[in-house]
């Protein structure tokens, strides 16, 4: 499942808001990145998994550049139990394009 840009951002205006996982490497996180996203990059995710686990049973919204790491992501972590996982469509990418121009593309 996915959501596009403009959905995320209704979604995190609401009284509950989803989580961010930020699937990226610690770069791209550092040069932009959703406010008050989580940074487990996907090269990382295997051993640290386990700082989610209070996650496990919330919505979650996985995002990356353009969508494919967070995808892969999405894989790992749904044959780990979790349930609500969402794909950020195109990414931060696309969140700049249609949502907030001032995040800077890459």
């Amino acid at each position: 499942m996915t959501v596009t840009p403009p959905e995320l951002a209704e979604r995190l205006r609401s009284q509950a808001p989803p989580h961010l996982l930020d699937v990226r490497e610690e770069n791209e996180h550092a040069f932009c990145a959703l406010p008050g996203s989580r940074l487990l990059p996907l090269s990382e995710l295997a051993e640290r998994v386990e700082e989610l686990a209070d996650w496990r049973m919330a919505e979650v919204v996985v995002y990356c550049h353009h969508g494919v790491r967070s995808a892969h992501a999405i894989s790992y972590l749904r044959q780990l139990g979790f349930q609500r996982l969402l794909n950020l469509s195109g990414g931060i990418d696309r969140w700049s394009l249609e949502v907030d121009p001032s995040v800077p593309r890459y």
